[in-house]
């Protein structure tokens, strides 16, 4: 019999696949229903459009009660997001509620492309030059999206 938080695994893997989000696609991994291989494309008007980038979705033991372990497997010129991919983000620390679910997170990290937050970073050089030379960073930003998200 799965626990209530295998049920809820599997109603939202069985939500995410019938209704998508809008430029994402996350499929489960065939041996393990916590892990999420994720396609996301780069949201139109941002340095990223164009696109596609690769990130792993991970639900830890206690899921919905703690946020889902999410980071790019792509490089990108992000100032929330560093150089391992792993993505600054409230509502995957201390904003979580289990109210949240993982189309939630998301687009939340889809939006977060859209509108880069340099003012609380995790990749601090990224972010110095997003605020001192934004254009700069913007075209820097739609150079490695060139070089490592488009085929």
């Amino acid at each position: 019999m799965a626990s209530g938080s295998t049920r809820r695994i599997l109603v939202e893997t069985k939500n995410l696949s019938k209704d998508p989000p809008p430029g994402i696609s996350a499929n489960p991994d065939e041996n393990n229903c916590r892990y999420f291989h994720v396609v996301m494309a780069g949201p139109s008007g941002s340095p990223y459009e164009g696109g596609l980038f690769k990130l792993e979705l991970f639900l830890p033991e206690n899921y919905p009660l703690s946020p889902p372990n999410v980071r790019f497997l792509t490089k990108i010129y992000h100032p929330n997001i560093d150089k391992l991919g792993r993505i600054c983000l409230d509502i995957l620390k201390d904003q979580w509620s289990p109210a949240l679910q993982i189309r939630t997170v998301l687009l939340s990290i889809q939006a977060l492309l859209s509108s880069p937050n340099p003012d609380d970073p995790l990749a601090n050089d990224v972010a110095n030059m997003w605020k001192t030379r934004e254009q700069d960073a913007i075209l820097k930003a739609k150079e490695w999206t060139r070089l490592h998200a488009m085929e």
